[in-house]
């Protein structure tokens, strides 16, 4: 980017020497920390109720994969993914070289996510290098991947317009950013700190230093999560709040450069906070439907299927709400997957996006499942 060509008038610069913040006065954010905690806590006490919340859930972390990669302006619909992981999943090392690129960036966002999960649940501790990890992870293809995938940046970079050639935000420069780095984690291992405010003033100083060349806000909203899940806030790693950030897009930046110019803390943590509350109440709305419509279809596949095997489709389903014929057939003998295809066809549950067609397999689509994960109002 030649700087000389954006207009920097207005211009903030990262807060250098302001991290972490010196007091916070817990009466200005403490009535939107109270509701933040309420909210998120009765959220985790519905993911402890819920049978299986990986599987109820797994349509919401590909939603939130969506939705965080459209705030970069990447557009890909639910529908879009699921069905390219349908169509990728029987291969042993996916193609991702092929696709659209913004499905591919979508797609690389939610296998970056799931794979930052298995690692914490495998105890990897959140590091420098676990943030670097993931970051190669998402880039390895698509737009990014000349981008240096997995490098911290080693030239100043920017957060701005590029249409409209202004500058808003400068981030910490290269060359401060190693020890930067290690501030932040270090901040992220003090036990003595509140849980949530750690959380959130933590998710601004990664934003600010902008440590890669790209995929930064993805990184860090996909942070989010994983540090609710490592303090032990949550009791699984399914929070999504991209869709917060997105309808108020123009005030997470405008507080996070007043931390920068007026060093304005209790603001910014007031609007995260705020923000986690009704993602919170939303999240636990939606994982209640999931729950009511998880429910009334066992009945249904039981009814309709005749099969003891009838929650066991369900639950693959709920996890490939499309998938090709060849995927039920792994799972259920081809023969079973054949006959519980034709039944919930007939049934209406299940709708043919392509037939087969000699070798190829037919790929079809759980609509019900589809349409509740897809909608996103606050």
């Amino acid at each position: 980017m030649v700087l000389s060509s954006f207009d920097t008038s207005d211009a903030v610069s990262y807060h250098y020497d302001g991290f972490p913040p010196p007091s916070l006065k817990l009466e200005l954010f403490y009535q939107s920390l109270l509701e933040a905690t309420e909210a998120v806590a009765r959220y985790d006490q519905a993911l402890k109720n819920l049978p299986n919340s990986e599987i109820l859930l797994a349509p919401l972390r590909s939603q939130e994969a969506v939705v965080s990669s459209r705030i970069e302006g990447t557009i890909a619909t639910l529908e879009e993914l699921v069905r390219y992981e349908a169509e990728q999943e029987d291969e042993d090392q996916p193609d991702l070289s092929h696709a659209r690129n913004d499905v591919l960036e979508v797609a690389l966002y939610a296998q970056s996510l799931r794979r930052a999960q298995e690692k914490l649940r495998e105890n990897v501790p959140l590091s420098p290098y676990t943030v670097r990890e993931i970051h190669a992870n998402l880039l390895r293809f698509g737009r990014g991947h000349e981008k240096t995938p997995g490098q911290f940046k080693t030239e100043q970079n920017y957060i701005g317009e590029r249409l409209g050639r202004k500058i808003s935000f400068i981030p910490i420069s290269p060359e401060q950013l190693p020890p930067a780095m290690d501030r932040l984690f270090d901040y992220l291992n003090q036990p003595d700190l509140l849980a949530l405010v750690k959380i959130t003033v933590a998710h601004l100083e990664f934003e600010a230093l902008h440590p890669f060349k790209d995929g930064n806000g993805r990184v860090g909203r996909m942070l989010i999560p994983l540090l609710l899940w490592k303090e032990k806030i949550i009791t699984q790693p399914h929070f999504y709040i991209s869709a917060y950030f997105e309808q108020h897009k123009e005030e997470y930046l405008e507080r996070m450069r007043a931390v920068s110019r007026e060093g304005a803390w209790e603001k910014w943590l007031s609007f995260f906070l705020n923000g986690m509350a009704v993602q919170a109440r939303h999240n636990l709305k939606k994982a209640e439907e999931m729950a009511a419509l998880y429910e009334s279809y066992k009945l249904k596949f039981r009814q309709v299927l005749n099969s003891a095997q009838g929650t066991e489709m369900l639950d693959f389903l709920f996890t490939r709400p499309i998938f090709q014929g060849k995927q039920a057939a792994g799972k259920f003998g081809i023969s079973t997957s054949n006959r519980f295809r034709t039944k919930l066809l007939e049934a209406g549950i299940l709708s043919e996006i392509k037939p087969p067609a000699g070798r190829r397999s037919g790929i079809y689509r759980f609509d019900a499942l589809l349409a509740l994960a897809s909608s996103e109002k606050l």
